[in-house]
């Protein structure tokens, strides 16, 4: 890029943009420390001020992100997406079919919908069905994410990227896009982007994720619930979507004192069965938080403190334990320990045919109890215990709350979605981020630890490396240089629109790539006859295709961790999505002039 050499600013932004882009491609280092590194390069070149590269953490975005997690934080907690789940997925097996039920909904709804939202609320539903069905979630994820952009390009709202084109367009002397002036072309590409996704991800997503359990948690355990109420009670067990739980199954029914087994899926439960369990640790925590079973013990009603402040604690019964050799009722278990057995494993194995206030206590017996913070603060390095380890995420659902989540959530999507008497999106955020805190549909230490730092420091270093990248001048020249290349063919300036478009949203944030672009694709546009319409329209196509890169867009990066996915998993199956997206949407733009309908 001629000029730029002469530039050091310019030299040294492009080095430490690549450099960070090198560290994040190898995989070799966390995301937010090769982001960290970066902005820290940028810096100390002098490149940008500390101000300039730290302000993306006062955006507004990267604030509203930072808000939507407490939300969803709330609908985690009160077993919200217990209802929203089944609603979605129903009981597919199936990761086609779960892709199809995932990506429709989210596509139409991101059509009206901001999908940064949208995919925030989405993030539990998917990583608890990912749960219940076994179906790997790197295989869930991505589909989530790029389902939410490809809705975006089907109407002139459905990003925010779209009415900052719009507004340059209507700045220009311009009369505004219509609602569905972009769904000729956006539609679509919408369409080829689904097919391309159930089709490639067999063989180019990974099967890997938060959701899959390690080797040190294949624990089995045998634990007991009862059967409350709804949905489980007078539904089948395959009904009840207690059939093929990820490592979890029904091992028997104790209806009154008859003994069902095997358990057949058509067997339908019955308020009051007693259902024993066999899992792992994990599993066993998401079968305490379903709606419609409680623990089978009498004994948590008399625990002190409140129910929501307890949690599941792992222990491994030492030599010394002074109820060896007794049962866990008659050493009063509770009474000694304020603690309640929720299940048992020895030896790695489930004790088969026997209630857990009935196991004899030995040496090396691993208990999940429910206890609370005094427990491990008086028998954590207690001889007793020979381990005694916290379940992350294992706190009592908080199911009663449930109704105020929904109407929390629905608050939110419709406020961001029409903006009322001037509030934003930030402002529904922060509204429904405070009011699940409120309303005690989570609590503030569950709210401080769904404020994932190094989401958000990754996502505000990207915007540190974008903006490096465009106070140099470096990329108004890379696009100067490309439309430049396409001068005499019609086919070809409308390529190198799309193509500088999506290049720069990969490195820049969405709105920048598209203000940069536009200009010069309104330029590129009337100097070959084209109308510039199409042009605008093109821009705000490719400043929506950011699927190369975890950096392309937030919604990326929001689910990089659950989905397990590393830097080369964006660029393999993203980089042909963005592809089709550019070939399918130039045919169409092709399309409506020849019909002269721009």
């Amino acid at each position: 890029m001629p000029g730029l050499t002469a530039n050091p600013s310019a030299v040294l932004a492009v080095a430490c943009v690549a450099i960070t882009i090198v560290a994040l491609a190898r995989g070799r280092m966390a995301a937010d420390m090769a982001m960290a590194g970066g902005v820290a390069l940028l810096i100390l070149t002098g490149v940008l001020s500390p101000t300039e590269a730290f302000s993306g953490l006062a955006s507004p975005s990267i604030l509203t992100i930072a808000l939507l997690l407490v939300v969803s934080q709330g609908v985690i907690e009160t077993g919200l997406i217990q209802w929203i789940g089944p609603a979605l997925f129903g009981r597919t097996k199936s990761a086609f079919a779960a892709q199809l039920r995932l990506m429709l909904p989210v596509g139409a709804m991101s059509a009206f919908i901001n999908n940064t939202p949208l995919v925030a609320m989405c993030i539990p539903v998917v990583q608890d069905f990912s749960r219940r069905s076994g179906i790997a979630p790197g295989k869930l994820f991505l589909p989530l994410a790029y389902a939410a952009s490809l809705g975006g390009v089907c109407t002139l709202i459905g990003t925010s990227t779209n009415l900052v084109v719009n507004e340059m367009w209507v700045k220009s002397g311009q009369q505004s896009f219509g609602l569905f002036d972009l769904a000729p072309i956006g539609i679509p590409v919408a369409i080829a982007g689904f097919i391309y996704i159930v089709i490639a991800s067999r063989w180019l997503l990974p099967s890997r994720g938060d959701a899959l359990l390690g080797a040190a948690e294949m624990r089995s355990y045998a634990a007991e619930v009862r059967v409350t109420g709804a949905p489980i009670a007078g539904n089948t067990v395959e009904g009840a979507s207690l059939r093929g739980l990820e490592g979890l199954y029904l091992a028997e029914i104790d209806r009154a004192g008859d003994r069902i087994a095997p358990v057949e899926p058509t067997t339908r439960l019955l308020e009051g069965d007693r259902l024993v369990f066999v899992g792992d640790v994990r599993s066993v925590v998401s079968l305490h938080r379903m709606r419609g079973l409680a623990a089978e013990t009498d004994q948590k009603a008399k625990l002190q403190g409140s129910p929501h402040n307890r949690f599941l604690v792992e222990v491994v019964v030492s030599e010394t334990n002074p109820l060896l050799g007794r049962t866990i009722r008659e050493a009063r278990f509770r009474s000694v320990y304020d603690a309640v057995v929720v299940a048992v494993s020895r030896n790695g194995s489930r004790l088969e045919n026997v209630k857990l206030g009935s196991i004899v206590l030995q040496p090396g017996d691993v208990l999940l109890l429910e206890t609370q913070e005094a427990f491990l603060n008086a028998f954590g390095d207690s001889r007793d215990f020979l381990l005694a380890r916290r379940i992350e995420d294992s706190a009592p659902v908080r199911h009663d709350r449930a109704w105020i989540a929904a109407l929390v959530v629905a608050a939110v999507v419709a406020v961001a979605a029409t903006e009322p008497f001037g509030f934003t999106m930030f402002h529904a955020a922060l509204a429904g981020a405070l009011a699940m805190v409120a309303t005690r549909c989570c609590t503030g230490a569950q709210a401080r630890k769904a404020l994932n730092a190094r989401l958000i420091f990754t996502i505000a270093g990207s915007l540190a490396l974008g903006a490096a990248l465009d106070k140099t001048g470096v990329a108004k020249s890379f696009a100067d240089q490309i439309i430049a290349l396409s001068r005499g063919s019609e086919l070809a300036t409308l390529a190198a629109i799309y193509l500088v478009t999506f290049i720069l949203t990969e490195l820049l944030s969405n709105a920048t790539a598209a203000a940069l672009v536009f200009p010069i694709a309104i330029a590129a546009a009337n100097g070959q006859g084209i109308d510039p319409k199409v042009g605008a329209l093109l821009v705000m196509i490719g400043a929506s295709a950011s699927f190369a890169t975890p950096i392309g867009y937030q919604t990326n990066l929001m689910v990089q961790g659950p989905g397990g996915y590393r830097f080369s998993d964006y660029v393999k199956f993203g980089l042909p999505l963005g592809l089709l997206a550019g070939t399918v949407a130039i045919l169409a733009t092709q399309s409506l002039l020849g019909a002269s309908g721009l």
